[in-house]
């Protein structure tokens, strides 16, 4: 690894050697309820033995990519970024042998005393994704991210470590803000270098990998940046609604992405949308998660009505949305009349910085707040959709009639025992 210590290179590849450790939705409600300072605190060792080793595994990636795109200078920022968090998080001061002991005699160890924990399953969305040989799955965690800690009168320094740990993840959650954008725009330079439109399947594996290692990072560290904060929402674990009512969630994607659709083209008529949901279905969920991914489909909808039929037409066919609630899964179809897309372009759509929209420059600021997003042009909304899908064991699905229109299919998991997929 050039550009860094022999030290430095050394530890990276240490950690990269230890498998990673995936978490379930259930086990980070379970976690999070109600937590003393001394579960705080043992979540942040585990964020602090945690971190570090999914950083390394991502930037060993970063540096075994094919040369012409691992000397891009925006893959370089991005790798850049990596190694500082790696560095600022090994760095880190380990917690005190006084507090250590303080809180292990305040842990919660007999079967009794302890509180049920659910355990984990495979999560059916990792199959399909390709992962390299030195992959590793862990089949259970239950002993390293859960420790119930006894409310007990602990020492001050607990929470001032909580306080302190909690600043420098902030820090990095920060620092990883434009990761997506620098990323993508290596990804025109690569494409620019090598005077080609497409990029090749490992170089699409490689930003599945990556993208989904990003979510269960920002995933891990927002839960635990929430969870320490003095005011908690209602139905609210952190960044998890234990109660995500479906219908607020849909409704708030569809009026905003009739408001950009509508800025965006100017239109004083904006296609209607239609939503059929069931009013009271409620389930676990992380809700920015659920708006994002809608909010995707309903633009690539409105872009593709408003372009069939031209901005100034006076009347446009109706978007319908529909709510099904099974046994396994919440199921969410977005159903258009936007001319579909041919059969020989349907595997493209899924292909990143695919896109039929003329692409504009990438701002850095796009990614700011995770989910932030113009009408259309970056070509990564359905494929970064779909993997926030699969993070919580569901998945999205294309089915388009050229010629009329198109069907996406959003399959929420109810099982949220479903460990995240580990890249």
């Amino acid at each position: 690894m050039s550009g860094i210590s022999k030290e430095l290179a050394s530890r990276i590849a240490h950690f990269a050697r230890f498998p990673q450790t995936g978490v379930s939705l259930r086990q980070m409600v379970e976690f999070g309820q109600n937590p003393s300072q001394g579960t705080l605190l043992r979540a942040a060792q585990f964020l602090h033995d945690e971190l570090p080793i999914r950083l390394a595994h991502r930037v060993v990636e970063l540096d075994s990519l094919p040369e012409n795109l691992n000397q891009m200078p925006s893959v370089l920022r991005v790798k850049r970024m990596y190694i500082d968090s790696f560095n600022e998080l090994i760095n880190f001061p380990k917690v005190s042998e006084r507090i250590r002991e303080a809180v292990k005699e305040a842990t919660v160890l007999s079967n009794i005393e302890r509180r049920h924990l659910p355990g984990n399953h495979p999560n059916p969305a990792c199959q399909e994704l390709p992962r390299n040989s030195s992959s590793h799955w862990i089949p259970s965690i239950q002993h390293r991210y859960h420790y119930e800690v006894q409310p007990t009168d602990l020492p001050v320094e607990v929470s001032e470590y909580n306080r302190s740990f909690v600043q420098t993840l902030e820090k990095i959650k920060r620092r990883h803000d434009p990761v997506v954008t620098t990323l993508a725009q290596g990804v025109v330079e690569y494409k620019q270098r090598m005077k080609t439109q497409r990029i090749d399947s490992q170089v699409q594996h490689f930003l599945d990998r990556f993208y989904l290692s990003r979510i269960g990072i920002r995933m891990l560290i927002g839960q635990q940046i929430e969870l320490n904060q003095s005011q908690h929402q209602p139905d609210y674990v952190g960044v998890i609604c234990t109660h995500t009512k479906v219908e607020e969630v849909v409704q708030e994607a569809i009026d905003n992405a009739r408001f950009i659709c509508g800025d965006y083209y100017m239109l004083m008529n904006v296609p209607g949308i239609e939503l059929h949901c069931p009013r009271d279905l409620e389930f676990m969920y992380v809700p920015s998660h659920l708006h994002h991914m809608v909010f995707e489909l309903l633009k690539n909808s409105l872009r593709a009505v408003v372009e069939l039929y031209g901005d100034e037409a006076e009347h446009y066919p109706t978007i319908k949305v529909v709510v099904a609630e099974g046994n396994e899964d919440i199921t969410i179809k977005v159903s258009d009349e936007g001319g579909g897309i041919p059969r020989s372009a349907m595997e493209q759509v899924w292909t990143y910085m695919y896109t039929t929209a003329q692409t504009p420059m990438l701002d850095p600021e796009f990614d700011k707040s995770d989910f932030k997003a113009p009408l259309a042009g970056f070509g990564y909304g359905l494929p970064l959709s779909r993997l926030y899908a699969r993070y919580f064991g569901g998945d999205l699905k294309l089915i388009s009639m050229e010629g009329y229109g198109t069907d996406a299919y959003l399959h929420l998991s109810r099982l949220s025992d479903n460990e995240e997929p580990l890249a």
